[in-house]
Formats: structure tokens, sequence, C-alpha cells
């Protein structure tokens, strides 16, 4: 993973089937970015769905949730609207895995992301970072931790 203090590298991905979100357009505000290793498999369906669930407390903290794995834009269009999520995930499918590269969190051998955490702060300096198992959710308590020391 990227180390604490760095800045993040930036990249713009397809947030729908016809626009790219870059993550220059959210300075000024804090991102979690959640690499997960793919849409539609039982532990990500449950950590996405988490994510949309705290929504409201991540805004508390303005905070911005962004979701990202290497499914296509048309596979994360069907996934959002199955699941209502009120956050984008982005599409690192083309090149494979480019952007989960740049931040040191692809799995070259299973060929995705792994389940990855990184909390930026309106600068885009990473201030927190954590590595999951892939088989486990590692759900919400460190991103609000983090968000909860940025604050102060």
């Amino acid at each position: 993973m990227l180390a604490i203090g760095t800045r993040a590298p930036e990249f713009a991905l397809y947030a729908s089937p016809y626009q790219k979100m870059r993550l220059s357009e959210l300075r000024g505000s804090k991102v979690i970015l959640s690499f997960y290793p793919a849409d539609w498999s039982p532990v990500c369906g449950d950590q996405m769905n988490l994510y949309n669930e705290m929504e409201k407390y991540f805004i508390r903290h303005h905070a911005q949730m962004i979701g990202i794995s290497v499914d296509s834009r048309w596979c994360h269009a069907a996934f959002t609207e199955h699941n209502g999520f009120h956050f984008p995930l982005l599409a690192d499918f083309e090149p494979k895995g480019a952007v989960a590269r740049q931040y040191k969190v692809y799995d070259n051998e299973a060929g995705q992301c792994q389940r990855a955490l990184y909390v930026l702060d309106e600068q885009a300096i990473i201030r927190w970072n954590y590595l999951s198992p892939v088989g486990i959710n590692p759900g919400a308590d460190g991103i609000l931790n983090a968000l909860e020391q940025l604050d102060n």
C-alpha cells in the first residue's frame, strides 16, 4: 500500500456508463477510497451495502466514499441500481487495474483489486490506510476513527 503522508495519485475513472470522475474534483473534501475485488460477490456486497448505510456518518465528516474495482462501468451501473448505492463505484477496467496498481493494491494472481481502504484529507494526502484479508469485510470503524482524528 501507499504510505501515510503520500499524496494520492490522480485518476480519472468511469463513475457511470458515460461520465468519468477525477480525484482532483473532490479537492476540499475528505475522500474514502475503498478498493474491493468484485461486484456481486457476497463479502463485497455486504461491505458496499454497509458503506451505503454509513453514508450519513461519512457526510458528517465532510467525506466522500468512493468504491473502486476492476468491474466494468456497466456492471457497476447494474450493481448500484440493484443495491441503491448513494456513492459512486469507479470502474478500474481498462487498462485493467491501472489505478489499483498505482495505489499498490492490485492482486496480479487473482486479476482483481485487493480489499483495501484509504482515507485522504482535503488536499488528497493519505492519512490512513488498511489492507483487509480478501474474504473479510473490514467494516467502517477504522474509517470513522480516521475521519474523527482528521477533524481534531
